[in-house]
């Protein structure tokens, strides 16, 4: 049985992938923006065994996020599910860039670490020096992958992979999506959980459970770095390496 932590996990993708675990018999931890959310997202599923509460968007709350799941832990796997898309750039940057670095920092250290990314990332402008007043939802999708690949090549004793869970129809997707549902986090689970050879491999990126391709700028070590150094700027925490 697998323990694992699900980042924006209230509801979407991230409850359906926590009931999906739960079913298999994994202990799961919740996550949600606030407490109105947490009551929503136990009572979407009852059966986790906790729901740690904070705002993605404030760095003093991830710090708090992290600090709780910390009392829950150690973990198996962390699933870095939460993001947002918004025309505000700092929001955008702060959520889906700057929180998964900062809860990679600060939980101590899980066997396996996943991370959503987008088929929207190829081709995507991305401004590292500038992430905070520019960056769009496509650029961070792109950034989230530059982040994992930095995180495979840092932390070999860890399995490090990326999902793109489909245009599904979740809140975010909208009505008009047409991808499977299912299909959109059957993925996560799998990295999560499953022994076989692939799953084992780490700084892959996936889409049904099958390898996909991404943007090359994704392999550029240096863009990775630069990546890296910022974060480091913006959060004032550093990975170690």
């Amino acid at each position: 049985m697998a323990k694992v932590f699900i980042t924006g996990s209230s509801t979407g993708l991230g409850a359906l992938t926590a009931k999906e675990l739960i079913a298999e018999g994994s202990e799961v931890v919740l996550h949600a923006r606030n407490d109105t959310r947490a009551e929503d997202a136990l009572k979407e599923n009852p059966e986790a065994s906790h729901v740690v509460v904070g705002d993605l968007s404030k760095k003093e709350e991830i710090i708090s996020i992290a600090d709780q799941v910390n009392q829950l832990g150690p973990f198996d796997a962390v699933i870095h599910n939460a993001g947002v898309m918004t025309s505000d750039s700092k929001i955008t940057a702060t959520v889906n860039i700057e929180a998964p670095y900062m809860l990679t920092k600060l939980i101590e250290k899980t066997e396996r670490l996943i991370y959503v990314s987008s088929d929207m990332h190829p081709n995507s402008q991305l401004d590292i020096n500038n992430l905070a007043e520019s960056v769009t939802y496509s650029g961070s999708k792109l950034a989230i992958l530059l982040l994992m690949k930095s995180l495979a090549r840092l932390y070999p004793n860890i399995i490090v992979n990326a999902v793109d869970p489909g245009w599904v129809p979740t809140r975010m997707g909208g009505t008009a999506a047409n991808d499977s549902l299912q299909d959109g986090y059957l993925s996560q689970i799998w990295l999560a959980t499953a022994t076989d050879s692939q799953v084992l491999k780490s700084g892959n990126y996936y889409y049904h459970k099958k390898l996909t391709h991404y943007d090359e700028r994704v392999d550029t070590v240096d863009l990775q770095n630069n990546l890296l150094t910022k974060l480091e700027k913006l959060t004032k925490i550093k990975l170690e390496k």
